[in-house]
């Protein structure tokens, strides 16, 4: 399998590629499918070498095409293949695969909900990228009898269901343990419900090369992780605190002090050199007690707030907030500020209250929060991920970091990454401060506003795996400190 491609396209801009493959190569697109079902089969010999049994699901277009490739090579292999149509080929390619599978003496049925027997493995090759709005009943029906036989499935391009550009799932979507993509990968395998259906991805480029991709602008790309640890390993080594970057984090409201309490933490566990925070009076003590690193100050209505914030060129702003009068004496000191901000949690939901344009902070919204921002729901949210990444962008400036399940760092309109890092064990209470401290120390250490958000992202999501090494069932965002600070050691780089 080749390495992932860094760009990530839609499912039109795929359909162009992939005709330009065609043109470029002295090979009919047969040849192309030919290549793609070896390499589809390849996978699931290498993936489940003991599996004597497949069962192979087709559409009518040139996803069931690469099925029927798949069929045909498995059987020439000596296994047991049962090959199920939903519908017979339609398109020219799909067609000559069906005709070379029959050559060889296969024979399809129609699919039966009721009659998938107990193959070793299933393939999924009904939609692909070919989704266009909700799939119809009988193919919802095959998606959800796939799914009730608790089988390995392995998914072609992306599995059935799945909005390739979104990651949406409308209605059910197949439940892939393992999904082959070819040629250039979409953005829906990787971020919104994409990673909850799609299993292990691999991707194989089929040889293409280069030349079909010129012109044509990824919608976006992947968080690079080598790129990222470079920046972070950058970092110049400081001779005195000073010099590792001076950082002020503003939050922490009656009975919310943790939340700046772990923003700062991260914040030094990521190489800041002095980190402040401004809390409520009620937080001090115990922010002393628990992290003596951390300086803290009382900070209420009537103190001068100007005047602290006048120190500090890099902010965080939110963890632990609230939305009451003494939040919103905050928010009234900081918003105008226009040194580098990181918004987050109630900093950004008074946002949503009071909105403002500014090119120099970063905005981090889960879901919810974007729904604020937005007017509209998370579910609406959820549905385009990048559009709401782009919304969000486009009204209040900066670059907006839409977390959740493939995280979305929009730079620009059309300066867009994903990153691929992190797991569900993350979805708990304190991680979003996490990330607002490794952000905001990466900006206290030199990094611009989109290396800091990039590489922060990338971070944040790595220390969870590494930390969900010991199981994600039961994390919590302390779990996260000490794979943060051996990735942000020079020395520990891999």
């Amino acid at each position: 399998m080749a390495q992932f491609s860094e760009n990530l396209y839609t499912a039109d801009q795929s359909k162009i590629i992939e005709k330009r493959a065609l043109c470029n190569q002295s090979m009919g697109s047969s040849s192309l499918m030919s290549l793609a079902g070896q390499a589809a089969f390849s996978l699931l010999s290498d993936t489940w070498p003991n599996a004597t049994s497949i069962l192979v699901v087709c559409g009518s277009g040139n996803n069931g095409g690469d099925a029927w490739t798949v069929a045909s090579i498995a059987k020439k292999a000596g296994l047991d293949v049962r090959l199920m149509e939903l519908a017979r080929p339609k398109s020219t390619d799909a067609k000559l695969a069906a005709e070379a599978g029959y050559a060889i003496g296969l024979r399809p049925i129609s699919f039966k909900a009721d009659n998938l027997g107990n193959p070793d493995v299933i393939v999924d090759g009904i939609l692909g990228i070919g989704l266009k709005g909700t799939p119809n009943d009988d193919v919802l029906a095959s998606i959800r009898a796939i799914n009730d036989t608790n089988k390995p499935v392995l998914a072609l391009d992306i599995p059935s269901g799945l909005n390739p550009d979104t990651g949406d799932v409308e209605i059910d979507a197949i439940r892939a343990s393992t999904t082959i993509t070819f040629i250039c990968c979409n953005p829906g395998l990787v971020t919104g419900k994409g990673p909850k259906y799609t299993g292990n991805i691999e991707f194989d480029d089929l040889g293409v090369g280069d030349t079909v991709f010129r012109g044509i602008q990824p919608i976006a790309k992947y968080v690079s992780g080598s790129n990222s640890q470079l920046l972070i390993n950058g970092i110049p080594a400081p001779a005195h605190k000073g010099e590792a970057g001076r950082l002020l984090i503003i939050g922490g409201n009656i009975t919310m002090g943790g939340s700046v309490r772990l923003a700062g933490e991260a914040a030094l566990r990521t190489g800041a050199g002095l980190v402040t925070i401004g809390t409520r009076q009620a937080n001090v003590a115990s922010i002393h007690a628990s992290c003596p690193e951390l300086l803290a100050y009382s900070v209420e209505e009537g103190f001068n707030a100007a005047g602290l914030l006048n120190k500090f060129s890099h902010i965080v702003f939110g963890p632990g907030l609230g939305t009451d009068a003494w939040a919103r004496w905050l928010f009234d000191n900081v918003i105008e500020l226009e040194s580098p901000i990181v918004i987050d949690a109630d900093g950004l939901n008074l946002l949503a209250e009071y909105p403002r344009h500014n090119p120099h902070w970063i905005l981090t919204p889960h879901p919810g929060e974007a729904a604020r921002l937005l007017r509209k729901t998370a579910k609406e949210i959820q549905r385009d991920r990048l559009q709401a990444s782009f919304d969000i962008q486009s009204l209040y400036g900066g670059i907006c970091i839409l977390k959740g399940a493939g995280t979305i760092v929009r730079i620009s309109g059309e300066n867009v990454f994903i990153c691929n890092t992190g797991n569900s064990g993350m979805a708990t209470a304190g991680t979003g401060d996490i990330l607002s401290g490794v952000i905001g120390s990466l900006l206290a250490q030199g990094l611009s506003n989109e290396e800091a958000a990039c590489c922060g992202v990338w971070l944040h999501g790595t220390a969870g795996d590494r930390a969900a090494a010991d199981g994600q069932r039961g994390m919590i965002a302390r779990d996260l400190l000490p794979a943060l600070r051996q990735l942000v050691d020079p020395s520990n780089a891999s």
